[in-house]
């Protein structure tokens, strides 16, 4: 039995109110963090797979031994892992979580670096065929980022469609560029949508409504194809943006809405994200740093 089949929310205190999630009531910050701790031990669909330690950055090559020492802390937590990249130690995480009984969505990083995209293309390809990749993802946020042309990123999901054609091929995006963009949609197999209430200043109790009505654009977008939300999640600290607050508290009951609606609903999710990582501050703000169900340190936060 998978851990989705398995998923249920069996707090009795709470009850569970649909587009308004769990009501959390007069719930104090013990009996939230007992909630947190239960939704996360009843299982994951998916988990984003954060690949560096202190210190540590994007352009650093990871050891096999550390992508092994975190897949063992989260391999009972979830049964799918995501990675974003392809080098740089980044191929380590799917043979690792594969050796581990995990299915594996595994991301080809592109940019406007056109000669990095093509060793990480041909990365992707190489792992395929190695058996190592349930769903590859050609690209993350390219065209959110104004990094590559359409007709240049639907060039390189065609290459990896032709090379390996038994294999599930998407694009990550915000969930409304597959609105504006329906030739990526017809060019992929799957829709592969970020949904983030926090980065668009939602409030916590509007927040889940807001990511139930981005999954439904993605969902009208895909036109029948499957929608996968490949991201969402809350900080646990840091700046807030307008009506979104980081926090403990928000991020435990953002966490647990997700997962008990998703299941609830059949609807495939990747978290984001495993661990924290340091090196984000600079790209995102301070609140980068504060996404994960584990702190920098690899211990469970709440």
């Amino acid at each position: 039995m998978s851990y989705r089949e398995g998923h249920h929310f069996s707090s009795a205190k709470h009850s569970y109110k649909g587009h308004a999630g769990v009501d959390f009531g007069q719930v104090s910050e013990e009996e939230l963090k007992e909630l947190w701790l239960e939704t996360l031990q009843n299982g994951m669909h998916g988990l984003c797979f954060s690949m560096y330690e202190d210190g540590q950055k994007p352009g650093d090559v990871i050891t096999i031994t550390q992508v092994e020492r975190r897949i063992q802390l989260i391999k009972p937590y979830t049964k799918w892992v995501r990675s974003f990249s392809c080098i740089e130690g980044n191929e380590h995480i799917p043979r690792v979580a594969k050796a581990h009984g995990l299915k594996t969505m595994v991301g080809a990083w592109l940019g406007d670096d056109l000669e990095m995209n093509e060793t990480e293309i041909t990365a992707l390809i190489a792992l395929g065929k190695e058996g190592c990749v349930d769903i590859a993802a050609v690209g993350n946020e390219v065209l959110y980022r104004n990094d590559l042309s359409k007709e240049q990123l639907l060039g390189y999901i065609k290459r990896v469609k032709d090379a390996l054609p038994n294999v599930e091929v998407g694009y990550v995006d915000a969930y409304y560029e597959f609105t504006q963009h329906p030739e990526i949609v017809d060019a992929t197999d799957v829709i592969l949508a970020n949904c983030y209430p926090y980065w668009e200043g939602c409030p916590m109790e509007y927040s889940l409504n807001h990511m139930q009505q981005m999954y439904g654009q993605a969902t009208d977008a895909a036109r029948g194809k499957k929608v996968i939300i490949t991201e969402t999640g809350w900080p646990s600290q840091g700046s807030s943006l307008k009506g979104a607050i980081s926090n403990a508290k928000n991020a435990m009951k953002y966490f647990i809405n997700s997962q008990v609606w998703s299941a609830k609903e059949g609807i495939e999710l990747f978290y984001f994200s495993s661990f924290d990582e340091s090196w984000k501050v600079g790209a995102e703000g301070d609140v980068g740093a504060y996404w994960g169900l584990w702190d920098k340190h690899e211990n469970l936060k709440f």
